[in-house]
């Protein structure tokens, strides 16, 4: 199925409320399949969220349908390395293509540099996995973290690439 166009731009401080709702009801699906309340996208504060879109060095883009905020990802930019996360799609359109959407948006708003881009997700999140593979994202290693263990992947941009 095609999802329809999202206009996808960075998201502000003033989008802020918008985000943090998205991020509790695309989340809790992820808590639920590990029996954890307690992962941080829902343990953020409302202020560390705002704090966090004001970071140096961290992009969060949104997709927008109208004017409903329906996914977001963020991304920490440390050197020549960029670490996805908080990637969220609305509960009632996950499946549809948003999420590829965001995905495939993120290079033209790294800065000049990036030559790896990593993003983890919980090691049994298998839906993720399968999407992080089919867009060039590599296996590189597991973390356990408290209960939860992560698989970490890398995409190589420009020229470790080929």
């Amino acid at each position: 199925m095609t999802a329809p166009a999202l206009e996808i731009r960075p998201v502000t401080v003033e989008d802020a409320g918008e985000l943090f709702t998205l991020r509790r009801a695309a989340f809790v699906t992820e808590a639920q399949q590990y029996d954890d309340p307690h992962i941080p996208p829902l343990t953020q504060t409302f202020a560390e969220l705002k704090a966090d879109l004001d970071a140096p060095g961290v992009i969060t883009l949104g997709g927008w349908m109208g004017s409903r905020l329906v996914g977001s990802i963020r991304v920490l930019v440390e050197g020549a390395k960029a670490t996805l996360g908080r990637f969220a799609v609305a509960p009632d359109l996950q499946g549809q293509g948003f999420g590829t959407e965001l995905l495939s948006a993120i290079v033209p708003y790294l800065p000049d540099g990036i030559e790896e881009v990593w993003v983890f997700t919980g090691r049994d999140s298998l839906q993720n996995l399968a999407m992080y593979t089919k867009h060039g994202y590599e296996h590189q290693h597991d973390k356990t973290a408290g209960d939860l263990t992560y698989a970490y992947l890398r995409k190589l941009l420009g020229d470790g690439a080929a």
